[in-house]
């Protein structure tokens, strides 16, 4: 029987005055030394892997969120991750597709929450590059071997994790921070940010006419648990199941979604992004009014993201074709992943240098 108060105003309350106190007080140690520092910074752009990570460990002994990077929870199932890599794989372009057209913007609307990528900029000021750098962290982690021993989702959750902690870091310090926000990245925000790469995702595909079994949908959510509880999520902000998702979700939105100036800039820049990207015979309404239909009338409003619907026979036509695309046989996972992966690391110098 799940308790309905689980997450309580009081409860994300507290959250919001949380935050990863161990990777915060590793980039204080860090950052108290420039030769620290910069071996940490040339630590964050080397490539990964299991030796590399290594290196980190020997570098700043005694870490134990480093230490233990490479520990699954004592509740994660692989057979049950497999399950969601093979899902992940079977779907990876629509996936990618959502998170743009509706993962991201949702966030936006946290005003307090978005307030950490307005005053970092980074959105702003390079959005393609940002936006290309979640997209991979995206596609490493849900890789089909990602998290065996030699894969690079460990490493690539401990370099978000740091990378966090050092963005906390330098918002205090800016100044710029009203403590009214809560904390920059703080745990409800971060709980908010991973259903939206999980329950959100798999409620977009649904709405798009992909047929997603309960099955597939716990395995995508369960990967989503493990990558939230190794970014240094609260246990107790991890969902057991999707109907405490979908409530832990609506209380988030409820506490947190507001109109903001700077939660329509940040849409702004996205839809700039995508638009100037867009290689499609789709139109820019065509693009925005998906947009709307995905976030709903009132997300879309309070993002000023503004066109006409989307008519009802092109949404048909997108349902239909997506239904037939899930009935599908399923051919080779790797193959599927390795394939869709390497066109995606195409667009690359293209993506980077348009942005």
């Amino acid at each position: 029987m799940i308790n309905h108060n689980l997450y309580s105003n009081e409860l994300l309350d507290r959250k919001r005055l949380l935050c990863d106190a161990q990777a915060d007080e590793f980039i204080r140690y860090v950052f108290s030394d420039p030769a620290k520092k910069k071996q940490l910074q040339d630590w964050m752009g080397g490539a990964s892997g299991t030796l590399h990570l290594n290196l980190l460990q020997d570098a700043f002994p005694g870490f134990a969120f480093i230490d233990n990077a490479t520990e699954l929870p004592t509740w994660a199932q692989p057979r049950l991750m497999k399950t969601g890599a093979v899902f992940f794989a079977r779907h990876s372009e629509i996936i990618m597709s959502l998170l743009g057209l509706l993962s991201l913007p949702y966030c936006y609307n946290a005003a307090n929450g978005a307030m950490v990528l307005y005053l970092s900029e980074l959105i702003r000021k390079q959005t393609t590059k940002r936006l290309f750098d979640t997209a991979v962290f995206v596609w490493e982690v849900m890789g089909p071997d990602a998290f065996s021993k030699n894969g690079s989702a460990f490493e690539e959750i401990l370099k978000v994790r740091i990378m966090h902690a050092a963005v906390r870091y330098y918002t205090l310090q800016s100044g710029k921070w009203n403590d009214s926000w809560g904390l920059p990245i703080n745990q409800e925000d971060m709980a908010g940010t991973n259903l939206s790469f999980s329950l959100i995702v798999i409620r977009g595909l649904r709405m798009l006419g992909y047929s997603v079994s309960q099955e597939d949908q716990a395995a995508f959510m369960h990967i989503w648990s493990v990558v939230g509880y190794l970014s240094g999520l609260n246990e107790d902000l991890i969902p057991e199941n999707s109907k405490m998702a979908q409530q832990l979700d609506t209380i988030i939105k409820r506490r947190q979604f507001s109109v903001s100036v700077h939660g329509r800039e940040l849409a702004q820049s996205l839809t700039n992004h995508i638009l100037s990207v867009n290689k499609s015979s789709a139109t820019a309404n065509d693009i925005l009014g998906l947009m709307r239909y995905l976030l709903g009338k009132e997300v879309a409003d309070m993002l000023g993201i503004n066109a006409p619907e989307l008519p009802l026979y092109k949404l048909s036509l997108i349902k239909t074709l997506n239904l037939l695309k899930s009935l599908k046989p399923h051919g080779d996972t790797k193959k599927n992943y390795q394939t869709a992966y390497a066109a995606f690391k195409k667009q690359k110098p293209e993506l980077i240098k348009r942005g």
